[in-house]
């Protein structure tokens, strides 16, 4: 039977500390009344879409709802990004919903390019990584084999070496 004593002995410290914090309560419901205005997409994005501002409007939520997930709360750190995972009409867009968008795609042919003292040389290399603008991604080089470092371009090709 001890069991059963411990049971209802929490039960009752459970009943008498929420009787005894009904004040803070009260107060935090006040607090809970202010709102909070999230962005959210006014239609279905897919995975990989380019999310545009148009795509956005803003909804009110209570002040706590930040504090339970994490979401992103302004819409220029939206837009222009691209969708990792489907976001639904109304729904706020959790923070790792979202992710740079890709000039370089793992495997695909791609232009590689060294320059210094007026020296240039391209050549064809498969990216080892997905990479967006100034990303260090792993490429190797097709014609060599060699695995080497470059860094993503706004125009999809990668810098080798220096700058």
């Amino acid at each position: 039977m001890p069991r059963k004593t411990l049971v209802r002995g929490l039960m009752l410290a459970v009943l008498a500390a929420g009787s005894v914090h009904t004040a803070p309560a009260r107060a935090a419901e006040g607090m809970a009344n202010a709102e909070l205005m999230l962005p959210v997409p006014t239609v279905t994005i897919y995975p990989g879409d380019t999310i545009k501002e148009s795509m956005l409007r803003m909804q009110a939520y209570p002040a706590t709802y930040r504090a339970r997930t994490a979401v992103i709360d302004a819409s220029a750190a939206i837009a222009g990004r691209t969708a990792r995972r489907m976001l639904l009409p109304g729904e706020p867009v959790p923070v790792n919903a979202v992710d740079d968008p890709r000039l370089v795609s793992r495997g695909a042919p791609t232009q590689m390019i060294f320059e210094e003292n007026g020296l240039v040389i391209t050549a064809v290399g498969a990216p080892l990584q997905n990479g967006g603008l100034g990303e260090t991604i792993r490429v190797r080089n097709t014609d060599t084999n060699r695995v080497i470092l470059g860094t993503v371009m706004a125009d999809g090709r990668i810098r080798i070496g220096a700058q």
